[in-house]
């Protein structure tokens, strides 16, 4: 089982004002110093316990790809120290390492060699890379003529061929295509179950939230907070709109969740509710049970157009479905201050059993970046229980009709 300690890791780079400030610096080292320094990453302190999957997530530019690097140990830390426990694999940049005039299968050997396998073990695993990488013939042929996604094929196919304890994956995995990233994650997993430590670097919400334990926000090089998946990354949506100059808000709801609301204001989310075919709130329902979300909105000031959205999410976090009035060619125009609009979408809850939750936008067009008027996380949660269908697994009713002929 492996294990990852980060204590108040920092990077820095030095900056001269020109090359001859360089020289004379060291020239002169005794001199007063000629550079200032650009801070990477400052005070950063986490844990990754052995067998827990964390995800590591920020804008570009936050510091993730520094980290991992320092990390696993190719770039050296300004301060701190990183201290790991057990055997790591790390797929960071696209084929660093390999050779582009080399064969698929000489990088396979040196990259193998890398991370710690003898020659006669690569030789033993080469026939499964071969076959989880699934670039054929192109195994003997020079990576040059390689694509981006082959490089990743063959590099996470070396990289996870002997499982280890622990494993770093850089966003390297977003260049493959939809059926690898699949293989890949399922080969993640599979590993997760074994008893692998997870330290995952993704923009994929989906990815995160369906594969790691905790979150980690990295924010202009520093820790900005960690917790829950999807605590996290509804933080992280939030703040990317709040550099579109909206406010963040953060409360804590009775169930002892983390509330997330963006937005500037001129219009909120009043009351919402779930109501059965009688129209009473309820908070339990049924499987492919008809409801009502029922969503009041207040105009605090003048909007020209107004577009309300809602997304049904599960407890991970992940997005069952969404949809908005401008998706549905139905946004008010020229609102006013004081008035209220009242919103129903009646719909059939074809949801597997299971804890789900409502999240609200009150924007201008299709998305939150453009006018994001109101962002709220968590507006509603509500259980659905399977109390007359067939068991069934999964997070949707897609009941089939069934015909079987003999012949």
């Amino acid at each position: 089982m492996g294990s990852i300690t980060v204590s108040n890791l920092g990077k820095a780079y030095k900056l001269y004002p020109n090359r001859w400030a360089r020289l004379l610096e060291w020239l002169l080292p005794f001199r007063p110093a000629r550079h200032r320094l650009k801070w990477i990453l400052r005070d950063i302190c986490f844990q990754v316990q052995p067998g827990e999957a964390v995800g590591l997530i920020g804008i570009n530019g936050a510091g993730k790809s520094t980290l991992l690097k320092l990390i696993t140990g190719t770039t050296q830390p300004s301060t701190g120290s990183v201290y790991m426990e057990g055997t790591v694999a790390a797929l960071l940049e696209l084929g660093m390492g390999f050779h582009p005039d080399f064969t698929g299968r000489q990088n396979v050997y040196m990259a193998g060699q890398l991370i710690g396998l003898s020659v006669e073990q690569i030789t033993a695993l080469m026939p499964d890379i071969e076959a989880f990488a699934e670039i054929g013939d192109y195994m003997d042929q020079p990576v040059r003529v390689y694509s981006s996604g082959m490089q990743m094929r063959v590099a996470f196919a070396v990289a996870t061929a002997r499982r280890p304890d622990i494993l770093i994956v850089d966003e390297a995995l977003s260049v493959g295509d939809t059926y690898f990233q699949h293989k890949s994650f399922e080969r993640i997993r599979q590993y997760r179950r074994a008893g692998t430590t997870l330290l995952l670097v993704s923009h994929d919400k989906q990815a995160i939230q369906s594969v790691c334990d905790r979150a980690i926000l990295l924010d202009g090089g520093q820790l900005a907070r960690e917790g829950a998946p999807e605590e996290i990354m509804d933080y992280y949506n939030a703040l990317i709109a709040e550099r579109e100059n909206s406010t963040l808000r953060l409360s804590q709801r009775d169930d002892g969740k983390l509330q997330v609301t963006s937005g500037t204001g001129e219009a909120t989310v009043a009351e919402i509710a779930l109501l059965n075919q009688a129209g009473e709130a309820v908070e339990v329902i049924d499987v492919g049970q008809q409801v009502t979300l029922r969503v009041t909105v207040a105009v605090h000031a003048p909007i020209p157009r107004m577009v309300l959205g809602y997304m049904i999410k599960d407890r991970l976090g992940q997005a069952m479905y969404g949809t908005n009035t401008h998706l549905k060619e139905l946004p008010l125009e020229d609102m006013q201050a004081g008035q209220r609009v009242t919103y129903d979408f009646t719909f059939a809850a074809n949801l597997g059993a299971g804890s789900y939750s409502v999240a609200t936008a009150i924007v201008s067009t299709a998305t939150h970046l453009v006018n994001n008027y109101e962002w709220r996380d968590l507006a509603l949660v509500f259980t659905v229980v399977n109390m007359q269908r067939p068991h069934f697994e999964g997070s949707a009713w897609l009941d089939p009709a069934i015909e079987i002929i003999r012949s």
